[in-house]
């Protein structure tokens, strides 16, 4: 009888193996370097236990999207040399919760969540480096600041205590063609430079789109579904 520990160690290593083949395939395809491309593995829905089994392949950086998760699993994890990131919409009563593990926070859309992300950093001695999130749709239930906000809501979070700009992120709008979505980000990105030097990160492709991410400069890419599989939702 197979150890179910260790088949779930061959499934990851397996889906592991593909997704750095894809990466490294599609930074080849832009005359890019594959280390230029951090990998986050989006654990979302998934135990503990293959976070676990994903630090011991490797894996340095994982993503989060839902504190009520994550805050458990950054514990259960903690001894694990992992950079931790949060990747989906936070209310502000969570800042604190999620400044205690969180290392980077893709999501900041708005003056009044920097403000209170830097309140809870300040307090806690932190300092958690921040990712404007850009809408390049029309759907305000995905989040993100406009285009014409970046630069006001950059300068907001340049000046906050315990925070550090480290660029933006953006989610490729649903049904829409991604390599445009991504080429815009990428303009938004530039601008962002322009004031922000330091502002280097682009966070953008996930399992359907990440080949049209890297190919318009994406430094991190997000991903799950192609890395853990489909799995039943984790219910603590």
């Amino acid at each position: 009888m197979n150890n179910p520990d260790t088949t779930r160690r061959d499934e990851i290593a397996a889906g592991l193996t593909e997704v750095e083949r894809r990466i490294a395939a599609a930074c080849a395809a832009a005359g890019r370097a594959r280390q230029e491309v951090t990998l986050v593995a989006v654990t979302k829905t998934y135990p503990a236990s293959d976070v676990r089994l994903l630090s011991a392949l490797g894996v340095a950086h994982v993503g989060e999207n839902r504190d009520q998760e994550a805050a458990p699993k950054a514990r259960e994890c903690a001894g694990l040399p992992l950079t931790w990131h949060f990747v989906g919409q936070i209310q502000t009563n969570k800042a604190r919760s999620v400044v205690s593990y969180a290392d980077v926070v893709h999501s900041v859309d708005r003056p009044r969540l920097a403000e209170a992300l830097s309140r809870a950093a300040a307090g806690a001695g932190r300092r958690v480096t921040c990712l404007l999130q850009v809408a390049l749709d029309d759907d305000p239930g995905r989040g993100g600041v406009v285009p014409s906000g970046v630069a006001a809501l950059a300068e907001a979070v340049a000046a906050s205590e315990g925070l550090v700009l480290g660029g933006v992120m953006a989610v490729a709008p649903l049904g829409g063609d991604p390599g445009r979505a991504f080429a815009r980000l990428a303009e938004i990105s530039a601008d962002l430079r322009t004031d922000h030097p330091e502002a280097t990160v682009i966070s953008a492709g996930m399992s359907g789109d990440l080949d049209h991410a890297i190919a318009h400069g994406s430094t991190l890419v997000r991903v799950g579904t192609a890395l853990l599989g489909r799995r039943k939702p984790f219910v603590r």
